[in-house]
């Protein structure tokens, strides 16, 4: 069964209509996250995996750049 995914902008977006946002859409079992500058490239990984990034990165566990 084909999927039909709907992208939601991060509200940490310039706010604006540009190509400067993370974007992510739900799908059974899975998360999709893109870059809207490049909407071919996507990574793809399960709720999981996605948390304990998130809380390593708040946690500083993880180097981030800006």
């Amino acid at each position: 069964m084909s999927h039909t995914l709907h992208w939601q902008k991060s509200t940490f977006s310039d706010g604006g209509e540009g190509n400067t946002c993370v974007e992510i859409a739900v799908s059974p079992g899975t998360v999709h996250l893109r870059e809207s500058d490049s909407p071919g490239a996507e990574l793809n990984t399960t709720v999981g995996p996605l948390a304990h990034l998130i809380l390593g990165v708040k946690a500083g566990a993880v180097r981030t750049t800006t």
